[in-house]
């Protein structure tokens, strides 16, 4: 770890800022808003955005729109069929984002104590409540852990090959770049469960990811800067990103067989 990471080691982990939503912005969040309030109506408990959007450090026309959505109780096929037109609807009428995304939960699991290290850390240190009661305020803030990272990006694995063999289907440019990237993304995040078992640096962006683990692991520092390249603006061959992918996450399958450096 580098000294700047030591500098910034804390028992907790810091809670998100709420800064004025960039301009460009505004329109799409308030439209979101209004449309999901109005189609789920008492199935709707609570609306948390995250990422670049909720940070205020978008770029109009390549960042995304990610909303985590509460519900009070699963929904029926039909009312979910009705939810993905209207995500569809959002991304056609706001070209500002490249892609709008809902991450789905039901109260009864975000509330689970047995989810605490994923959805209590999801909506205390990642998300900001737009609508509803914020459920982020009946956590305390998380300290740096293993524990956290795993529940957070422990599926890395599925999720990546589900990604793979979509980028290796993709039929136009558009989608092959948008799977690319939300695949890097993920893998980014992902190098997190390699880390110390308890305290340490907590990465917040996607650069910090990056530098975090780089820094402990310099021989993997160009891969891993490949995937943070494509994590903004990809450019590879499927079967290139395909074959890169694979490498990494084989090498951090490896990885997590032995002991962890600190």
């Amino acid at each position: 770890m580098t000294s700047a990471h030591r500098s910034t080691c804390t028992t907790t982990i810091d809670t998100p800022p709420a800064p004025p939503l960039q301009p460009a912005f505004v329109a799409l969040v308030d439209d979101a808003q209004a449309s999901l309030l109005r189609a789920l109506g008492p199935l709707l408990h609570s609306v948390y955005l995250y990422g670049s959007v909720s940070r205020a450090a978008a770029t109009p026309g390549v960042s995304d729109v990610d909303l985590t959505v509460v519900l009070a109780r699963p929904l029926a096929p039909a009312q979910a069929q009705a939810l993905e037109q209207l995500r569809l609807g959002l991304q056609a009428r706001h070209p500002q984002v490249s892609k709008v995304d809902f991450d789905l939960g039901v109260l009864a699991d975000v509330t689970d104590p047995a989810n605490l290290y994923s959805w209590g850390y999801w909506l205390k240190h990642e998300c900001r409540c737009i609508q509803g009661q914020d459920l982020g305020l009946r956590f305390a803030a998380f300290a740096p852990s293993l524990a956290v990272a795993q529940a957070v990006n422990g599926d890395y694995v599925q999720v990546l090959q589900g990604y793979r063999a979509r980028i290796a289907a993709a039929q136009d440019l558009a989608t092959l770049r948008q799977l690319q990237k939300e695949a890097a993304r993920k893998l980014v995040r992902a190098t997190n469960v390699l880390r110390p078992a308890v305290g340490g640096y907590w990465p917040q962006s996607l650069d910090d990811y990056a530098r975090y683990f780089s820094d402990r692991f310099p021989d993997m520092a160009e891969r891993a800067d490949f995937f943070l390249v494509h994590a903004k603006a990809p450019w590879a061959a499927a079967g290139v990103f395909n074959e890169k992918l694979d490498l990494f996450i084989g090498w951090m399958q490896g990885q997590q067989q032995t002991p962890t450096p600190v």
